[in-house]
């Protein structure tokens, strides 16, 4: 939270609300975990962009979907967001809660 504003730095989705972006096909998820993490279980469809060699430039075309960043938690993805931010990178949203409230919502996972 930003202190005096009272929003997040953020904009976020809810794991119920990227799987109805999904299953429309109007999202395009990048999980920033780390590869053995993604490789364990993601959200189906997701790419894996690592934080750890994140690059904004590296980012896929969304064609026409919204990107959604996603983590274990959310404190990566709004690192990733915050470095998309400074290089005017089109994603800007991520996933409330992360892959953890994606499992939590009982929500498909691939492995």
């Amino acid at each position: 939270m930003v202190f005096g504003f009272g929003k997040a730095n953020h904009p976020e989705v809810t794991a119920q609300e990227l799987d109805a972006m999904l299953r429309a096909g109007k999202a395009l998820v990048v999980d920033v975990r780390e590869s053995d993490e993604f490789a364990a279980g993601h959200i189906p469809g997701a790419i894996n962009r690592p934080l750890s060699t994140f690059q904004p430039s590296a980012l896929p075309d969304p064609a026409g979907r919204k990107l959604v960043l996603t983590c274990l938690g959310g404190k990566r993805s709004a690192m990733a967001l915050d470095k998309c931010g400074a290089a005017k990178a089109a994603a800007d949203t991520h996933l409330a809660g992360g892959f953890g409230a994606w499992q939590a919502a009982r929500l498909p996972i691939e492995r």
